[in-house]
């Protein structure tokens, strides 16, 4: 599916035709570069490697360097591959936003925002237990019970406690694009995506 690599701005509001504001993500979407161009008879199956933003030599690796230099392209941050590109493309091409049309359906992939070490009703949604009354001051934000007695006398592996929230992929999917500003290759998408702003983002049809 066709996509790009880009930057998350952060969010602010347009009107529609009918007057309605809307609340929008501001996206920086490329301009990327086509690095590699895998086929299934080379590489045993077929995608496009797109590169994003200016990288030094002094933090690109010797063998990047030259994986670059046979692209016929400049050093890049961040190389990422999409499979099933629509559009014919060749090493040393340009994607920008122009592959994507206003009212087009987009999925937005990012590193959700590290909330730290929180308790099950920030992480899980709990509702907590118990209230004020009878003896508790201290257990309205409380998990409850963990587990059973005799049987199974332990704690099933993956239950829901308290631990380190965010940090993670996560996917925001079908966002209507609202706007595309192509001069500054620009995408602006309906709702939130995942990601603190100036966080990297994978917008993909």
């Amino acid at each position: 599916m066709s996509g790009l690599i880009g930057r998350k701005i952060g969010m602010t509001r347009l009107a529609d035709e009918a007057g309605n504001f809307v609340a929008c993500t501001v996206i920086q979407a490329g301009p990327c570069v086509v690095t590699q161009i895998k086929t299934e008879e080379k590489d045993g199956y077929a995608a496009i490697q797109l590169g994003y933003e200016e990288a030094t030599d002094k933090h690109t690796p010797k063998a990047e360097q030259g994986h670059f230099k046979k692209a016929g392209t400049t050093n890049k941050k961040r190389l990422i591959e999409f499979k099933g590109f629509e559009k014919e493309l060749k090493a040393g091409e340009v994607v920008d936003v122009t592959i994507f049309n206003e009212g087009d359906f987009v999925d937005v992939a990012g590193t959700s925002k590290g909330e730290g070490f929180q308790g099950v009703v920030k992480r899980w949604g709990f509702s907590g237990v118990g209230s004020r009354t009878h003896g508790q001051h201290d257990r309205q934000r409380a998990p409850g019970s963990a587990g059973a007695s005799s049987f199974p006398s332990r704690v099933w592996r993956g239950k829901k406690m308290a631990g380190r929230t965010g940090g993670v992929r996560a996917k925001a999917q079908n966002l209507a694009i609202f706007k595309i500003l192509p001069e500054k290759n620009v995408l602006l998408v309906k709702g939130s995506i995942p990601g603190y702003n100036g966080s990297y983002v994978i917008v993909e049809r």
